[in-house]
């Protein structure tokens, strides 16, 4: 694993860093190591095990707090994966899906929206869940944006070392 988790002063997670960025700020001193990997690295002059998690000493203003409202953002939060039958599929073949639908009331908003096939989308038109007997796998919500994140940078599985420190939903 050569990648690095990095955290606010508040232990919020606002970054993945490579390795080698991970070691320039340790040597610059804007960082405490809280977790490392077995790895060594090495230099000339000194040798340090590779951060696995940093922790900054200055607090930075984060913008993964509120997430955009958009198709792509609600695919990969239920990971291109139909919330009814359960298979993942390309983007192409996925639609987005009210819980309660806009006839009857219901918002275009995260907790009313799923992923949802162009099939099961069609079998369960405008009726409720419950009337169809079709519930999601999963209640939706509001993502992390931090979460949202891995997902674009593909780190779909947080390393071991990371999970202490991470509030992400499965």
């Amino acid at each position: 694993m050569d990648r690095t988790l990095l955290l606010n002063t508040t232990f919020e997670p606002i970054s993945v860093l490579s390795w080698k960025k991970a070691i320039t700020l340790v040597y610059l001193g804007k960082v405490e190591v809280l977790k490392e990997y077995d790895r060594e690295i090495r230099g000339v002059s000194i040798s340090i095990r590779q951060p696995a998690v940093i922790r900054l000493l200055t607090l930075v203003t984060s913008n993964h707090a509120r997430v955009k409202f958009s198709r792509r953002n609600v695919f990969l939060r239920d990971d291109h994966t139909c919330q009814y039958c359960g298979k993942k599929f390309e983007a192409k073949h996925l639609t987005c899906d009210h819980l309660i639908p806009r006839s009857r009331g219901g918002v275009t908003e995260w907790t009313n929206i799923v992923t949802s096939c162009i099939s099961c989308n069609l079998k369960k038109g405008d009726k409720l869940p419950d009337e169809v007997k079709m519930h999601p796998k999963r209640r939706p919500s509001r993502p992390n944006g931090f979460y949202l994140f891995m997902l674009n940078v593909g780190v779909k599985a947080p390393p071991e070392n990371w999970r202490d420190y991470m509030f992400m939903r499965n």
